[in-house]
């Protein structure tokens, strides 16, 4: 089975933590999901949140030009 990657972006406000996870295919749906939080009254998510982790989240490179983190319990000996 082959594994996935998944990119991790993250905004801590005040006492309230937004983590979100998507990976390399689901770049838009993460932005819409951004915006969504940013139209919702209930949250402490403003537009100006979600204008920058979109961004972050498109300016990301695919995973290919990436490099990996592998922890040490996880390396091949």
């Amino acid at each position: 089975m082959p594994s996935r990657d998944i990119n991790v972006i993250a905004l801590v406000k005040g006492g309230e933590r937004y983590v979100f996870l998507y990976d390399d295919e689901s770049r838009d749906a993460a932005v819409r999901v951004l915006g969504k939080y940013a139209a919702d009254p209930e949250l402490n998510f403003s537009w100006h949140d979600a204008a920058v982790l979109g961004d972050k989240v498109r300016r990301a490179p695919a995973r290919a030009g990436r490099v990996r983190f592998v922890p040490p319990a996880d390396r091949p000996a």
